[in-house]
């Protein structure tokens, strides 16, 4: 019994089921407008799925990005697989990882930035996009690994301080 009250989620109040709520919509509002291609995309949902895995958690947030990555498959009209969504999973664990409950520091930041730009984003989703457009791995690697060279120092420097911000701490401390 007690093993199965390990894994239920944690209860949220009012409060912080309208505040999930509204992550997520302003999630799939930030994650149609994303620049790029079909091989190199960047957008600014990754703030919000941090945020969320910081606020609520581990299995709060890999419930929403398991949802939200189905939500948002459906509103583009574009083609569902399954390894995105296990991407988005991953992702969110690792915020949850170094951020939940802990304090909001550059090296946690760091270290959850280049872990999912070596874990999800060069290798899974490489690979997701390998299988779904028939192309191979090392024709994507090296515009991807440019594209992450580029972009993971610039969602570091937009991570640390979303996170830190007064509005955010100020939100955090209502929700506890």
């Amino acid at each position: 019994m007690k093993t199965m009250a390990r894994l239920q989620l944690p209860k949220l109040n009012t409060l912080s089921m309208v505040t999930l709520g509204f992550l997520m919509a302003v999630q799939l509002i930030l994650g149609r407008f994303t620049v790029g291609n079909q091989f190199i995309r960047f957008g600014f949902a990754f703030l919000v799925m941090a945020l969320v895995a910081k606020w609520f958690g581990p299995l709060w947030g890999i419930m929403t990005a398991a949802m939200i990555d189905l939500v948002g498959t459906l509103l583009s009209g574009g083609p569902f697989f399954i390894g995105f969504t296990l991407s988005a999973i991953l992702s969110s664990f690792i915020y949850a990882a170094l951020l939940y409950q802990r304090p909001v520091t550059w090296r946690r930041v760091i270290i959850a930035q280049v872990l999912i730009m070596l874990v999800v984003d060069l290798v899974l989703n490489t690979l997701w996009i390998a299988i779904m457009y028939h192309t191979a791995i090392w024709a994507l690697l090296p515009i991807r690994i440019l594209k992450q060279l580029i972009v993971t120092p610039i969602q570091i420097l937009l991570l640390y301080p979303f996170l830190k911000s007064q509005v955010i701490q100020g939100i955090q401390e209502r929700l506890s």
